[in-house]
């Protein structure tokens, strides 16, 4: 009698779908009994060139999509509609720190494309200067059209810029060739909040501006000194210096303008160019042992998730709507530019800044501090 043991039933090994196992446009039309081009016709909206489709038609091609799992190829739609509905978002990352400014500016640009049926992708530089070499490249037929976050360019563009790729800029330093500019009154804003410290009194007000090459920072500098000369006060001497518009530069800089007037007056109120670097300021004034706001104010700009998490007085830019704005005129410029008609619209959009009073903000000191 034997011993050994039945052996198992053959089992069929289960098939593994390769990628070039998927189903095609052919066999939708062979599972529908339909021709190529009647499937092709049916799934682009019932017509296409002089091939007419039935409703009939229609929903044999539908079911058949359905049930074989059929999913068109965006590639070729694209080459096919001249159209990928998407739109590109290129910016420039300074240092390690997150940049909560980007992100601010591109949850709104995601906000306006999604309400308009965009996907968008994003596209990184190491530095502006890439620009001429690399957008080029971007616009290969990825995207509709472009999205340049803050460009910092040589010159306009013009010589290098592809025509056929609608534009818009957010905040350019200088007038970008072909694009529409949407950016914020950054002198209002720095105006408004520098006339209200001193109407409250600060006399002796530091303003830490960003590096002196960015547009943006030189017009909040404006509007810091436009706001003491309406008031008839002239500002401190050595109370503006420059720093990069990042938490690290605000740390440095105020530390090391306390080290050069140690002895002299304590400033009575900051004023930061971005919110990054006014967090900076109060990281350091903190480690002095010096209480914001009862001993030095400190307000900032932007109105960034750093701001609004610690409730620190700032001037309030529209990131969000900026961006969001941003994507709704490129795709206003993009079908403009599918049915040949130009632009009507404004080339430059400027939204309005409002103050946020925060807890970092108070009425100056009765006595006076000496950096010690």
């Amino acid at each position: 009698m034997s011993t050994s043991k039945p052996k198992p039933p053959a089992t069929t090994p289960t098939k593994i779908r390769r990628r070039s196992d998927a189903p095609t446009l052919l066999d939708v039309a062979h599972a529908a009994g339909v021709s190529e081009m009647a499937a092709s016709s049916a799934l682009n909206g019932g017509r296409r060139g002089s091939a007419r489709v039935s409703a009939e038609t229609r929903e044999r091609v539908l079911a058949a999509v359905q049930r074989l799992g059929y999913r068109p190829n965006a590639t070729a739609r694209a080459l096919a509609n001249q159209r990928t509905n998407a739109i590109g978002f290129v910016a420039n990352f300074l240092g390690e720190e997150p940049n909560l400014y980007f992100l601010e500016v591109f949850s709104g640009v995601i906000q306006g494309a999604t309400a308009a049926g965009q996907t968008t992708a994003v596209f990184t530089l190491n530095d502006w200067d890439e620009a001429p070499a690399r957008i080029p490249a971007f616009c290969d037929g990825r995207v509709d059209g472009l999205i340049l976050l803050g460009p910092r360019l040589q010159d306009d563009g013009s010589a290098w810029l592809p025509q056929h790729m609608p534009l818009v800029s957010v905040q350019a330093d200088r007038s970008v060739s072909g694009a529409v500019n949407v950016e914020s009154d950054d002198e209002a804003g720095a105006y408004e909040m520098v006339r209200q410290l001193l109407a409250m009194g600060h006399r002796r007000i530091l303003h830490v501006a960003g590096p002196p090459g960015f547009s943006g920072a030189n017009r909040r500098l404006e509007g810091y000194l436009r706001a003491h000369a309406e008031a008839g006060v002239k500002p401190a001497p050595g109370h503006v210096v420059r720093a990069p518009l990042t938490l690290e530069g605000g740390r440095e800089a105020m530390q090391e303008w306390l080290l050069r007037h140690r002895g002299r007056p304590l400033p009575e109120a900051v004023f930061g160019c971005n919110d990054a670097i006014a967090f900076g300021c109060i990281e350091t004034l903190r480690g002095r042992g010096l209480r914001v706001p009862e001993d030095v104010s400190v307000v900032g700009y932007d109105h960034t998730l750093m701001a609004r998490w610690m409730h620190m007085a700032t001037v309030r830019q529209p990131l969000h709507e900026i961006g969001r704005r941003a994507a709704e005129v490129l795709v206003q410029r993009i079908e403009a530019f599918r049915r040949g008609e130009p632009y009507l619209g404004p080339l430059n959009i400027v939204l309005p800044t409002e103050i946020v009073p925060g807890a970092t903000m108070a009425e100056p000191r009765r006595t006076r501090l000496t950096i010690t």
